[in-house]
């Protein structure tokens, strides 16, 4: 039995969001105005920011720049007491996105890759047991321009016994090499994603069908459904359905990462995985009535919350 891990390794990446909320996406040659903008840092820095803030140790594997982007990153990451692994990358700046937000809450990405995408040999982070490794699927998808997947999905799928790997393929997952998605889904200990993920991978548009279809090819896995809270499939409890609490929806940017940080922190802290997955549903509910995307509770917070659910 795989013990409680006690710290997070993120093998992902922190990279600036410039965050603007919009009446609507524009179409082809069209501009718009945008009602506010803002600029954070966001990517894997949500998923260490959702687990520090409840208490887990948490250190940064991945790339980051030399310039004013990577400025924000590292200033970001030394205020939730977040340790840094590796040098900046003296030739590039750490990489951005731009988020439109919508009315409804729903977000969009356009992304520029940049230092965080050339984290050198993987071989050199050495993970250990009792250690939470999660693994962002974008750096599972290969580019000769970027030189993205520089051996990360074999470093995860060779991961030492007693290191819980936990796996979210984000967005991109329908370009990840089916041999790599393979090794990485066989040797992970919990595969996350949201509905529309799980249905690019099985086909199914039921998240409880999807689970199950998963569940045969790992030891466990989170459907994420939004408001409907989360599907959580293990072999020795089945699959459930875990409803969320219901909140008025601001924006969703990072309601994933807060799910997933804040389920590693439940796990780290004892909790059974249906407990665990309980709270990350409250975190992410939390985290979509605010702006911007790390917007995780503080574990105090947290708590009050989940006493009146």
């Amino acid at each position: 039995m795989l013990l409680p891990p006690s710290s997070l390794l993120l093998a992902g990446e922190a990279i600036v969001d410039l965050v603007m909320r919009v009446p609507r996406l524009p179409g082809p040659g069209a501009d718009l105005l945008a009602d506010s903008a803002a600029v954070a840092v966001g990517g894997g820095f949500n998923v260490m920011a959702a687990a520090a803030r409840q208490g887990m140790p948490v250190r940064y594997a991945g790339g980051h720049g030399t310039g004013p982007w990577g400025d924000l990153v590292r200033a970001a990451l030394a205020a939730e007491g977040i340790d840094v692994l590796r040098a900046p990358d003296r030739d590039r700046d750490t990489g951005f996105d731009v988020v439109f937000v919508q009315p409804d809450g729903e977000r969009t990405f356009v992304t520029s890759l940049g230092a965080e995408t050339h984290p050198g040999g993987w071989q050199q982070v050495r993970a250990v047991p009792g250690d939470a490794v999660y693994l962002s699927g974008y750096g599972l998808v290969p580019s000769p321009a970027t030189g993205y997947d520089a051996g990360l999905g074999e470093w995860a799928a060779a991961l030492a016994d007693g290191v819980l790997l936990f796996a979210d393929p984000g967005p991109l997952v329908a370009d990840i090499p089916a041999a790599t998605l393979n090794a990485v889904l066989s040797r992970c200990d919990w595969w996350s994603c949201n509905q529309r993920e799980a249905a690019l991978l099985t086909g199914s548009p039921d998240p409880v069908s999807a689970a199950r279809q998963l569940l045969a090819r790992t030891r466990g896995v989170l459907v994420r459904s939004g408001p409907a809270g989360c599907v959580l499939a293990t072999a020795d409890a089945g699959t459930v359905t875990i409803p969320a609490p219901s909140v008025d929806v601001l924006d969703t940017t990072g309601a994933g990462d807060a799910h997933a940080g804040v389920f590693l922190a439940g796990l780290a802290s004892g909790l059974d995985p249906y407990t665990a997955a309980r709270r990350a549903n409250a975190a992410a509910a939390l985290a979509v009535t605010r702006d911007g995307p790390a917007s995780a509770p503080a574990r105090e917070e947290l708590a009050a919350f989940l006493s009146t659910w």
